[in-house]
């Protein structure tokens, strides 16, 4: 990994991306950063550098969340996503770089397919909230796919949803879930290597970019249409993920 203008030009505007999705929208786009990254460098090395910004930013949206989550949901998403951040550690121990890509660009397309059917009314989320169960079963899902590439929104979006938790409540357990999932994944990510040194030294230069992305997601939470913002999202992922999986098949 080089850190030379290309590699900032895409890297800023992405970390930039996945701070004001986790400070202001509760629907996971903050993924879109890794398979951008994966762009221009090896999907493990753009998973690694992700993940301490995305703490970074869970720090720094936890105060003007504080205290508002629904505690009973994200205790059953939490416990639910231990054995899943396990599941992807199993899983990153066999997989290669194609391999990652392939997932990356697969979770980037399905994400915009799951949001347009819904926009469509092909899915519909209950208007009764789901068994507690499913609620453990959406945190083990977003565990897996967030410990691979930081993509466990969708199903941790699917049960909040269903609960029909006010926009700040939902949000704010969003906030508190990942916080909690992502410490799960920082221990395994360090026995697998993928931490590096290279990894850790372009974060140092990317936490002032993670952290104004924060700050405008706070405050977008109130001003920014969500239409608007995902529209956007929904572009970016759908040319990355196409780009990922051309790459790895070719």
């Amino acid at each position: 990994m080089t850190l030379d203008t290309t590699f900032f030009m895409f890297a800023i505007p992405a970390v930039i991306f996945a701070g004001i999705s986790k400070g202001g929208f509760g629907s996971g786009a903050a993924f879109v950063a890794a398979p951008l990254l994966a762009l221009i460098v090896d999907p493990a090395l753009a998973v690694g550098l992700m993940l301490p910004l995305l703490m970074l930013v869970d720090a720094a949206t936890l105060k003007p969340f504080w205290k508002q989550w629904s505690w009973p949901d994200a205790s059953l998403l939490i416990l639910g996503a231990g054995p899943g951040v396990l599941l992807g550690a199993l899983f990153w121990r066999t997989a290669d770089a194609d391999i990652l890509r392939v997932f990356l660009g697969v979770i980037s397309l399905a994400f915009v397919a799951f949001q347009l059917a819904r926009a469509v009314n092909w899915i519909r989320i209950p208007n009764r909230p789901f068994h507690p169960i499913v609620g453990m079963f959406a945190g083990m899902v977003g565990g897996f796919t967030s410990f691979i590439s930081h993509a466990g929104g969708p199903p941790v979006a699917v049960y909040l949803l269903a609960r029909g938790l006010k926009k700040r409540t939902y949000q704010a357990t969003t906030v508190i879930t990942f916080w909690a999932v992502n410490i799960f994944k920082a221990i395994p990510y360090a026995f697998l290597g993928i931490f590096t040194s290279q990894t850790l030294i372009a974060g140092l230069y990317l936490a002032p970019a993670a952290l104004f992305g924060a700050w405008l997601g706070v405050r977008a939470h109130h001003v920014i249409s969500e239409r608007l913002f995902f529209s956007i999202t929904y572009v970016l992922l759908t040319l990355t993920g196409t780009k990922l999986i051309f790459d790895a098949m070719t």
